[in-house]
């Protein structure tokens, strides 16, 4: 097709790879930060066996997004209750979803673009922990 396909695809394999990244690390104590380092080495690999040394910029902008990204949803979910195992299972099958639909052209752009407006939505809404029994504890 042509670089800029090929670039997307290696935005989208970095996003994907962030997304897993932070499913499975975020929760760690230094987990944001491996999160962060992982994905950009998938990036860099992908970046290098897609479309070479142009390709390498577009794997770690994507990596960079996708663990920030996800890392957010995933303090935020951890927050309201959510369990460690849960929420990595429920990213990594997002991260397959994510990275396949990279193939597609263009989609790895627009996924570069709304993960940060997904976590930033995501973050804005929804209540704390629920407060059913609590106030029973009085």
């Amino acid at each position: 097709m042509g670089e800029w396909y090929e670039i997307g695809v290696t935005v989208g394999i970095g996003v994907a790879a962030g997304v897993a990244f932070a499913g499975v690390l975020a929760g760690l104590r230094f987990g944001f930060a491996s999160t962060v380092l992982g994905a950009v080495v998938v990036g860099v690999v992908a970046g290098m066996l897609i479309n070479g040394w142009i390709g390498v910029g577009g794997g770690i902008v994507g990596a960079v997004i996708g663990s920030v990204s996800a890392a957010s949803i995933v303090r935020g979910a951890s927050r309201r209750g959510a369990t460690v195992s849960g929420t990595a299972l429920l990213l990594i099958g997002a991260a397959i979803v994510v990275g396949l639909l990279a193939l597609i052209p263009v989609v790895g752009y627009v996924e570069a673009l709304l993960m940060p407006l997904i976590a930033a939505r995501r973050a804005r809404q929804g209540p704390d922990k629920y407060a059913g029994l609590r106030s029973l504890a009085k």
